[in-house]
């Protein structure tokens, strides 16, 4: 769920893991946010939470999207520094790691 378009009280006695909470409490990065460190997929930061978290929820319904699936699952997050090209380039790397090892994600 975008957190821009979800009244607190919806969230109301629901789990809410943000970007920070991806990381295990040893401090190792999800999977996805290796991939987006790896592809340099981010360059400001101001997407990028958004960017994690719906490529996140784009795998889990989705487990081996196609570039365009990739590109049409995040069209409403806007990046105005990296062109989206290797954000693609992290959630399918993400996708090809989870398939691997699907226990990581």
């Amino acid at each position: 769920m975008k957190s821009c378009t979800v009244l607190a009280v919806q969230a109301d006695g629901r789990q809410v893991t943000t970007v920070e909470g991806l990381a295990s409490e040893d401090g190792t990065m999800h999977p996805m946010q290796r991939a987006f460190q790896q592809e340099h997929a981010l360059q400001c930061g101001f997407c990028t939470p958004g960017m994690v978290m719906a490529s996140i929820g784009l795998l889990a319904e989705n487990p081996d999207p196609t570039e365009q699936e990739i590109r049409e699952g995040l069209e409403g997050n806007l990046c105005r520094c990296t062109g989206y090209h290797n954000i693609v380039r992290a959630v399918r790397l993400a996708a090809e790691g989870i398939a691997r090892d699907p226990r990581r994600f």
